[in-house]
């Protein structure tokens, strides 16, 4: 009987402490799975939606006719950076020009299962220079992935 409850009592501990260690469970093995399958970032209902959104947020808060005419340069800069324990994101970075012709950096971020009520992908955006409410300062390094959000802003604005 003795050996029953040291085997229970051992049991637990061991239980506990693989508990205690934080075993991470990929994404996709969860109960509510994610596929991992997300829109490219040159993908033109992505950059569509940014242009849309961006116009919307002009027009109505900030009383401006500012309008995202375009985008290049547009490259992927991290996809899953964060690991596989998080919602599956494609980071993004590209050049927008508005109507005036000015060039402005763009950092978006394409997320699974985080459009309108949880369907469909979402995209969180920033435009360099024109977040007014500074949601995502310091120069939009919020929405980057972990690791790159340490690196020059100048070597960014340089760049695009």
């Amino acid at each position: 009987m003795k050996r029953i409850f040291v085997c229970l009592a051992a049991l637990l501990v061991f239980a506990a402490s693989a508990h205690a260690a934080g075993i991470i469970v990929p994404a996709e093995e969860r109960y509510s799975p994610y596929t991992g399958v997300l829109p490219a970032c040159d993908d033109p209902g992505v950059l569509s939606t940014i242009s849309d959104r961006f116009a919307q947020k002009e027009t109505e808060f900030w009383n401006s006719s500012i309008r995202l005419a375009g985008f290049d340069r547009v490259r992927e800069i991290g996809y899953r950076a964060n690991g596989v324990a998080y919602i599956p994101r494609r980071y993004c970075v590209a050049r927008s020009v508005d109507g005036d012709g000015k060039f402005r950096p763009v950092i978006y971020n394409i997320g699974e299962d985080l459009g309108m009520i949880g369907w469909g992908y979402g995209v969180e955006w920033c435009v360099i220079g024109l977040d007014r409410n500074h949601a995502y300062e310091p120069a939009c390094s919020v929405l980057r992935p972990f690791a790159a959000r340490y690196l020059g802003q100048a070597a960014l604005r340089a760049r695009y």
